[in-house]
Order: structure tokens, then sequence, then C-alpha cells
């Protein structure tokens, strides 16, 4: 193995939720990512939908355990001296397929080895082992504090995670908003209702990452609502409703929620005109573009206009006539982010 070391930190991250277009939902979860030579480990995998077992909705103690294993002061849960190092987003299910790797000791340092994809006991290192990846051989100072700072509390670095994976709903149609409040649910963040800010405790408003406002909300109410997180001191996301499509809202709180750095995200850009939408990425991944519109009779109309890999660049991607006629919106997807565009003209 080579002595050259390897850089190591940590950084919040988050699997993006969300109503999928076959009506599916997939859930929220924000969690700490693995900083290697300045880039999440995640997007050195290839296209892997995948969160780390350092996520902000686990028990505590099971928290610490992960952290524990990962310092090696427990013994490695899977066979061979393996710990898994991201395990499926939905149920976390060694089944369902997981990246584990051998982690061990170099005198004062901390290596991490033989990364593969394990579905059972033992992996097929051969077969299923990733070869281009690693060994990493990391100070063991830097990665004993970095993973030690997680101890003192692991919402400290996943930002929006915990109790500020919430969202107060504020808007004038009822119907929507009910709607809107049970998607969000659904995929694992809070959502409130009310009409305006007015007489809520600042304590209750600290528990809120994101306010989004309907379009029937006026400019002189959204700054009420404004002046009331200033005055308790919280700085939250504002989310601008584009139209009353819950999917589409669904993705913009989605977004909104995203506080990690952009330099660490895999979306980073999305454009939508003349008929084209303009998509980045920083690392190989699948991206589906997602397109909702609303006709005359305000009804709402999606279709899936891309879903495939993209490499690391910038993409131009030709939308049909049925996604960008009338009043439409894109919505671009990976495993990691979402972004939404309203279709200039």
């Amino acid at each position: 193995m080579s002595a050259e070391y390897t850089t190591f930190g940590l950084a919040p991250a988050m699997r993006a939720g969300g109503v999928l277009a076959n009506g599916d939902y997939q859930a929220h979860r924000d969690f700490v990512d693995f900083i290697v030579d300045g880039r999440p480990l995640l997007y050195q995998l290839s296209d892997l939908d995948a969160v780390s077992p350092l996520a902000s909705d686990v028990p505590p103690a099971i928290f610490t355990a992960q952290v524990r294993g990962l310092l090696l002061e427990a013994e490695p849960p899977l066979a061979g001296g393996r710990y898994v190092i991201y395990g499926c987003p939905e149920c976390e299910d060694l089944a369902c397929g997981a990246v584990t790797a051998v982690i061990d000791r170099h005198g004062e340092d901390f290596v991490w080895r033989d990364f593969a994809w394990q579905t059972g006991d033992l992996p097929d290192l051969e077969r299923n082992g990733y070869h281009g990846i690693g060994p990493f051989l990391f100070r063991g100072d830097t990665y004993r504090a970095a993973l030690h700072s997680l101890l003192a509390g692991p919402t400290a670095l996943t930002g929006a995670g915990g109790e500020r994976r919430r969202v107060l709903l504020i808007g004038a149609r009822a119907a929507v908003l009910a709607k809107l409040a049970a998607a969000l649910r659904i995929i694992g963040i809070g959502a409130d209702i009310t009409r305006d800010a007015a007489g809520i405790p600042a304590d209750e408003l600290r528990t809120y990452g994101a306010v989004a406002f309907g379009r029937g909300i006026g400019e002189q109410e959204r700054a009420a609502v404004r002046q009331a997180f200033d005055d308790a001191g919280v700085d939250v996301a504002y989310v601008e409703g584009l139209a009353p499509i819950v999917p589409l809202l669904v993705a913009q709180v989605e977004n909104a929620l995203d506080r990690s750095p952009q330099e660490q995200r895999r979306l980073t850009r999305l454009v939508a005109a003349d008929g084209e939408a303009g998509v980045e990425v920083t690392s190989p991944c699948r991206v589906r573009l997602i397109a909702y519109r609303l006709d005359r009779l305000y009804r709402t109309h999606m279709h899936e206009v891309f879903d495939g890999v993209l490499e690391a660049g910038r993409h131009r991607l030709a939308l049909d006539e049925k996604a960008t006629k009338g009043e439409s919106f894109i919505v671009a997807r990976t495993s990691g982010s979402v972004l939404v565009e309203a279709m200039a003209r």
C-alpha cells in the first residue's frame, strides 16, 4: 500500500426525497458524508443512491455506535473486519446492497481498503469490488478529531437535519396546502400550515428550516412573516411557490432544505429555455427531468422528458413540445439533489 496520505473530512449531505413520476414517494434523508481528498466519497462510487450510516434521523445511541465503529472502538458489524460505508436510504437492509470496506489501523493512522458492493455475508471482491477506489491512508489525528466532533451532537454537521427538517406552509388554497403537507410528511419532512406567523413563539419558529409561500400570498403578508422570523433570530430559506402542483412544490421545498456546500453538490445547474434544458453535474450520475405544466383550465400535466446517466460537465437536453407549451416547469433530480426551474419565454 502507498504510504501517501489521503485527506479525510466530514460534511452535511442530503438524499433528496420527493414525489416521483410514477407516483411513488422517495424518503428524504440528511446524513454526514465522508470527504476524501476534498470530494464526497459517495460521488466517487459511480451513480449510487445511498446514505452513510451517519444519518441525522437514527437514534442517538445507534449514531454513537456507528461513530465508535469507524474509530475501531467497537467490533466490526460484518465478517472480515468490514464496515458499512453507504447503505440503502429507504430500509438500510444489507440485502438491498451496501458499499462496505475493511477499516484497520496502520500504526496511529487508519486505513480504508477493499471497497466492495455487498449483499450477503461476504462480498466477492473480484466480481463486486471497487477496484479503482482506495486504499486510503488517513492521518490518525485528523481522522479521530473529525469523528469525535460528531459525538458532541450530529445536528452540528447535518445542518437541516433533526428539528430543522420542518417547513411552514403559508397559502390561500387550503386543499393544495393539505396535499402538500401530506406529501412532505410521507417523505420525512415535517410540515405545518398557517396563514401568517403572528403569535407563533420564537422557540417554535426556530424549529423550521424553510417557509413556503403560495402564489396567493401578497407581498405585505410575506414581509410580515419574514419580520417574525428576523425578530426571532431565525435563518430560514424562503420558497416562492411556482404553481399549485404538489410534486413541483415538494421539489422546491427539498431544494430549499439542502444546506450542503455548493461545491459538494452533484447537480449544480438547471436552466430551461428555447425548448432545451441545460444541466450541469459534477460527477457521472443518473439524472431525471420531469416537466409539469398547467393548462388553461388549471389542470396539471406531467411529462418525463429525460432519464439517463450523464457524465460530469454541462449538457443541453432537448425538450419536446408537450414539456414546453403553456405555463411549464422543469424538475431535475439526482440521488443527492433536486433543482426546479420555470420554463423561460
